[in-house]
């Protein structure tokens, strides 16, 4: 009966630990992003604000771009999912897509970034990479790259 109780113990702290290192407060903050071009140099930065619903969907409020971007200006909107995939000796993992949306007052077009990348979230921090993509009628609206992200 010892080892019963035993095995019901241990299952319940693997199961509470498993749903106590979810995703949720993973992406949850504000969050800064580099956009390199593929010859390694800064297309665009920008900050925004991530925060992860219970279902995986991220809304992406308070984006500001650090440097000049005619891509995008006042009125953009963003939204996002992130996707638990792991957790191996305390490093979470998962996959992350953002998409930015030119607001409809753009005065260079409408135009759309979007991020794909890998969450990796240990002990010595959060972080997001991966690669973006930029459509859209704007000129110099276009392009590819990859991207870091950090929490501020």
């Amino acid at each position: 009966m010892k080892y019963f109780i035993l095995s019901v113990v241990c299952a319940l702290t693997a199961l509470s630990s498993a749903c106590g290192n979810g995703s949720n407060n993973t992406v949850n903050g504000n969050w800064s992003a580099t956009l390199t071009n593929t010859d390694g140099t800064t297309f665009v930065a920008f900050s925004a604000t991530l925060n992860e619903t219970s279902s995986g969907a991220v809304s992406v409020t308070n984006i500001s771009f650090t440097n000049t971007s005619s891509c995008f200006s006042s009125g953009t909107t963003g939204a996002g999912n992130f996707t638990l995939t792991g957790n191996t000796s305390g490093v979470t993992t998962g996959s992350f897509q953002m998409t930015l949306q030119s607001g409809t007052s753009n005065s260079n077009g409408t135009n759309q970034l979007t991020l794909i990348g890998t969450l990796t979230d240990s002990s010595s921090g959060n972080s997001i990479s991966g690669t973006w993509n930029l459509t859209g009628t704007g000129a110099g609206c276009a392009g590819s790259g990859n991207f870091q992200m950090g929490p501020m």
